[in-house]
């Protein structure tokens, strides 16, 4: 999201953020309420369109947003939702995708509230590694034809009790709602959500055969050099990668060859 739209979201982020400080583990039922605003942009394209309509008064897309929302959600997102509603987006599929962003950052905020930020992010990398093999299990969560109460069955038997309650929410999310998106990928979303809440970058690591402790040590210190901030370093193995690593950061995908000369470069640039 970039341009007006990315303005507009890095503003209303700033303004919730305090909002989702104070909200404590609250703040998952500000995004599961904000999940639901998704869902209604993505069900109905003329409300999407008039909301998102930059030649609307902003205040009349306001008054739009509380006779919505009225009756049934906390106040706290029918603001958040109406400053939405009067800020300017290049699409109006943006506003969607903002609000969706926002309900992400709620979650895994609650998550954060109680110190289990880093435990939410680990499990979401531990179920997208865990489906690598299991092509089936990858096509029935993405299967938007299935049931989603059957698509939900299985994530709860995928996770059967061994994840945190903001894991299982996020992923129950992905799978019911995939915005024409895959599982996985939806997945490794939210743990680059969590990972940039915590001020890292997520390196997606594939290997050949199994890193050591030093090597994974030496991967995330030059990583940290080349991009000059905190790396967390998501390793999976597979046997097909030949000759090295598969380095993905954002979008910058880089192998072993390769990295030592980045690190360079950009310790260069920074003078």
């Amino acid at each position: 999201m970039r341009g007006t739209s990315g303005a507009s979201l890095a503003a209303a982020q700033e303004r919730f953020e305090p909002v989702l400080r104070s909200a404590g583990t609250d703040a998952a039922t500000l995004g599961e309420q904000l999940f639901a605003v998704v869902s209604a942009l993505d069900g109905s394209a003329p409300l999407r369109r008039s909301l998102a309509d930059p030649s609307r008064d902003g205040e009349d897309k306001a008054r739009v947003v509380a006779a919505v929302l009225a009756g049934g959600f906390d106040e706290r997102v029918v603001d958040l939702v109406a400053g939405l509603a009067r800020s300017r987006w290049s699409s109006d599929a943006d506003l969607g995708d903002a609000v969706e962003r926002l309900a992400v950052d709620a979650m895994l905020a609650a998550a954060e509230s109680r110190d289990a930020l880093e435990t939410v992010e680990d499990e979401l990398f531990v179920l997208t590694r865990a489906l690598v093999g299991q092509r089936q299990a990858r096509q029935a969560l993405s299967d938007e034809t299935t049931e989603p109460v059957r698509r939900v069955a299985l994530v709860e038997t995928l996770l059967d009790g061994k994840a945190d309650e903001i894991t299982v929410a996020l992923a129950r999310r992905a799978t019911t709602s995939p915005r024409g998106r895959r599982f996985v990928p939806t997945l490794t979303w939210y743990g680059d959500v969590a990972a940039e809440r915590r001020n890292r970058l997520v390196a997606s690591v594939t290997s050949g055969s199994v890193l050591s402790a030093a090597q994974e040590e030496r991967l995330g210190a030059l990583l940290e050099r080349a991009y000059g901030r905190a790396v967390q370093l998501n390793v999976t193995v597979d046997p097909t990668v030949i000759g090295g690593l598969r380095i993905q950061v954002g979008a910058d995908v880089v192998d072993s060859t390769v990295l030592s000369r980045l690190a360079d470069a950009r310790r260069r640039l920074a003078g």
